[in-house]
């Protein structure tokens, strides 16, 4: 956690290049092969990349047990290569919404001097309770396999 009570952040060096990196992440089919740890599964239900554009994405557990995971929002900022920022606390055209899980995330990259990429996700949260809530779910742990299948996807790009 972050100085601010309600910020998770997770950072990582990355092997493979920032535009390797950048593709994985805006190609909706590389991104359902990296979005949740293995062995769960993601379906990109919306992908409109642009500000006020639909971002959906449903992760489901192995064998469809109890733990789906429905994560409907939209993008906010988009700087290609660079940074990307989305939300689940509005939808599409930035309309309103109450989720299970109000957060932002804002997804910076930057290339690394060995060539590969500086990867920072900071999620900031509408109460102490949803980041605590976002930490005991495995905030870390969750996101830091999802990176590391990232990485190795977009290392084979």
């Amino acid at each position: 956690m972050t100085d601010d009570a309600r910020t998770l952040e997770i950072e990582r060096h990355m092997t493979a290049p920032r535009a390797a990196i950048w593709r994985a992440w805006t190609d909706p089919k590389q991104l359902a092969l990296w979005w949740c740890p293995k062995p769960w599964t993601t379906e990109v239900v919306a992908f409109d990349m642009r500000p006020g554009g639909a971002f959906h994405a449903r992760m489901r557990a192995p064998e469809g047990e109890e733990g789906e995971s429905d994560m409907p929002g939209c993008f906010l900022d988009i700087v290609p290569a660079e940074r990307v920022v989305f939300t689940t606390a509005l939808g599409p055209g930035w309309a309103p919404q109450r989720p299970w899980l109000a957060m932002t995330a804002v997804i910076t990259m930057a290339d690394a001097a060995d060539g590969g990429t500086l990867y920072r996700a900071r999620c900031l949260h509408e109460s102490i309770e949803d980041t605590e809530r976002h930490a005991a779910m495995g905030f870390a742990e969750g996101w830091g396999v999802c990176l590391a299948q990232l990485d190795a996807l977009a290392a084979g790009l």
